[in-house]
């Protein structure tokens, strides 16, 4: 989004020549910018006691809209992840791209009525924004949740033979199961190892059975053996085994587990598709609403300010869009 400034002048005799004025200032004469008229209705004034107040108000109420319209564009663009370059044409207000939006900006008399007073506007700006804010914080701690559920279940599947979950590796028919006696061991093995592996396994232990070592899986790395002993042996094995630098994984075959974490897997990755959508939708539409009143936000408060020193004659609103620097400076991205 480009940078805007908004700008009241005093009025000269008529509206069009203060904006001939301001033209000539700023960009026939300097090139500091383009320049866009920003209607502003006739507003409800009110006291000057509650302009002044209204000042301060309408400042942090800026402030406010403002980190909500961020925090919107920013997990929106979070959600879309390795979309992120679809983020712009998903920040929209009104249908429009928010260049547009701000420099052919018109009130909406449906959301914020005109007979209502300048704090009522602000009020309802406020309760709309803030609702907005605490919807936000609801839906992406949800996401997030299942988002860092999914994420931890993945990494466990990803990495090096040393630490990633051997589920979706070994079968049951890779293990003596159910034995009193004998036990499968799996043990990771560099790939420049494989030669003494084979060399030593059985003999590593007084109790190796021979000839039972397998090559289950292997990474760019690694290799994942296979190797059956005694129970009586374990320690004595994991000891020669961590001598030799060959490192035991400490992994015991249950099926039913492997199948639940399986089936946690893709139920959260159903859960994330089916949310995805829709919440890349709510991040649509509410950013929209956002940013909408966060420019009539600005209005609000360029009106109130410019009343506050100037008066209330009759004074044009315009929008520069700079080429060099303005004194007043109200938007930016």
């Amino acid at each position: 989004m480009a940078e805007f400034w908004l700008i009241s002048a005093p009025g000269e005799k008529t509206c069009q020549q203060t904006w001939d004025k301001m033209n000539i200032a700023t960009t026939r004469t300097a090139n500091l910018s383009t320049n866009s008229k920003f209607t502003i209705p006739d507003l409800k004034v009110g006291t000057l006691d509650v302009l002044v107040g209204l000042s301060d108000e309408l400042a942090k109420l800026d402030s406010f809209v403002e980190s909500v319209v961020k925090k919107l564009a920013q997990y929106m663009s979070d959600v879309l992840e390795d979309s992120r370059d679809k983020v712009q044409e998903n920040l929209l207000a009104n249908g429009v791209d928010l260049n547009t939006y701000v420099t052919r900006f018109q009130w909406d008399m449906a959301k914020y009525p005109i007979k209502q007073s300048l704090k009522n506007i602000s009020e309802i700006v406020s309760k709309q924004v803030t609702q907005i804010d605490n919807d936000l914080k609801a839906r992406a701690s949800a996401y997030n949740s299942i988002k860092g559920n999914l994420q931890n279940l993945e990494r466990k599947n990803a990495g090096s033979l040393l630490t990633r979950s051997l589920a979706d590796i070994v079968k049951k028919e890779d293990f003596v199961l159910d034995s009193e006696y004998l036990i499968t061991m799996l043990v990771v093995v560099p790939k420049a190892s494989y030669p003494d592996w084979q060399k030593t396994y059985e003999t590593l232990s007084e109790m190796v059975v021979p000839r039972s070592s397998n090559l289950l899986f292997e990474d760019q790395d690694s290799g994942l053996f296979s190797v059956t002993l005694f129970r009586k042996a374990i320690d004595d094995f994991k000891l020669k085994s961590r001598e030799n630098k060959f490192i035991v994984r400490d992994f015991q075959y249950n099926e039913e587990e492997m199948k639940a974490d399986k089936e946690e897997l893709t139920r959260l990755s159903t859960d994330k598709k089916k949310q995805f959508g829709p919440l890349v939708r709510w991040l649509k539409v509410n950013f929209s609403e956002a940013f909408i009143a966060w420019i009539h936000i600005k209005a609000l408060r360029v009106f109130t300010e410019s009343v506050l020193r100037c008066g209330l004659h009759g004074y044009p609103w315009s929008e520069p869009e700079p080429a060099g620097i303005l004194p007043l400076r109200l938007l930016q991205d």
